[in-house]
């Protein structure tokens, strides 16, 4: 099959879940070209973006800096789409590329099946934004839509897409890159705390900043480091200075893959305590929670969007309400004060994990979906 993927910008670090639906399809023999509407930063690439030779393949509709070289590619990419046979699929990752490919469609730039994608913001936030009618013309032009959530799926429907239309298909990981290690106390007595996620709202890591300072005070052994950047880095830096955890809680910034697995696998407690932002902005079920429960992590997480059907609440670790510091720090404080339980914890939430988000087992279901839709 040829197939074209959609994105809002690549490469991108966090969003190793398209990255591994593009290499996954390669693999298996089929052709993929990337279309992005913004570049993304290859200071800092995921290996695959290298071993596949993917800029090669990727190009881009427009070009917010107008640059000479940014332009060149840009007018590359549109003679590329000029000059393509028609594609079997065109597969948008997420929901607000779906009316732009339809209009480039409509005037025979692109030729195709159309999958849309529907991932997080596109199903919670830019519905509050832009009203529930938004998707109306997506819904009845469109050839099929993915969830990757049940939680989405519902809600995709409660906003009229027609149910014969749409499936949930999750965002998978290759757990063989993500080895299991029961989680034992350190010699050394120090507990490992860590979170992997972007620095804004929805994230919920002021909460889990806050959680970890309050257990601190009892706990002298712990540390947490949060892996990850966005535009609330300096108000959580001047949070964690009036906390005066500044020895204890570490802004790492965005890592490579490899460096994340290497923090993880010394890391014992894992917290994602996703919220609702203000602008409505939701969670499915966190690609890092899946990293880290992988590799045998107890986690602790948050009664939000998607979550809650990917942790066990008790089994692979706990489920708090949004926000709730004292009740996630109690959580935390149960999990350092009783480590018998991380190597089960860890045990229960790697099966789960494979047995319903694996890469392969995914990547051949989208490979499925696509065919019936050529059928």
């Amino acid at each position: 099959m040829r197939i074209a993927f959609i994105v809002v910008r690549f490469p991108l670090l966090s969003e190793t879940f398209i990255l591994n639906q593009i290499v996954g399809l390669i693999n298996r023999g089929h052709e993929v070209d990337i279309y992005a509407y913004q570049p993304g930063d290859t200071s800092k690439v995921h290996p695959d973006v290298e071993k596949y030779c993917l800029l090669n393949r990727t190009y881009y509709f427009v070009d917010p800096k107008l640059s000479a070289d940014y332009f060149l590619r840009v007018l590359k990419g549109l003679v590329q789409l000029l000059a393509k046979e028609s594609y079997d699929i065109i597969h948008c990752q997420f929901g607000p590329l779906g009316p732009k490919a339809m209009l480039l469609r409509r005037i025979g730039v692109l030729r195709g099946k159309l999958v849309t994608s529907f991932r997080g913001f596109d199903i919670s936030r830019y519905i509050h934004q832009h009203g529930s009618d938004v998707y109306n013309q997506l819904f009845d032009k469109g050839d099929f839509f993915l969830t990757n959530c049940d939680y989405f799926k519902h809600r995709l429907l409660k906003l009229g897409c027609n149910e014969k239309k749409v499936v949930v298909h999750r965002s998978g990981l290759d757990s063989n890159k993500f080895v299991f290690k029961p989680r034992l106390l350190h010699p050394d007595g120090w507990i490992r705390i860590a979170t992997t996620g972007r620095l804004v709202e929805k994230k919920g890591i002021e909460y889990s900043i806050r959680a970890v300072a309050k257990v601190a005070r009892s706990n002298q052994n712990i540390e947490y480091n949060i892996i990850g950047d966005g535009p609330l880095r300096e108000e959580f830096q001047q949070l964690i200075q009036e906390l005066e955890v500044g020895d204890r809680v570490k802004l790492l910034g965005w890592k490579q893959q490899q460096e994340i697995i290497e923090i993880l696998n010394n890391s014992h407690i894992f917290i994602a305590p996703s919220v609702t932002a203000k602008d409505g902005d939701q969670d499915a079920p966190v690609n890092t929670l899946k990293e880290a429960m992988a590799m045998g992590l107890p986690v602790i997480s948050t009664l939000h969007g998607g979550i809650p059907e990917l942790v066990e609440d008790g089994n692979s670790g706990f489920l708090v309400p949004e926000r709730d510091v004292d009740t996630l720090a109690d959580k935390l404080g149960y999990l350092i004060e009783n480590p018998q339980v991380w190597p089960q914890m860890g045990r229960s939430g790697r099966a789960y994990v494979i047995e319903h988000y694996d890469l392969n087992k995914l990547n051949d279901e989208l490979v499925e979906i696509y065919r019936q839709l050529l059928i």
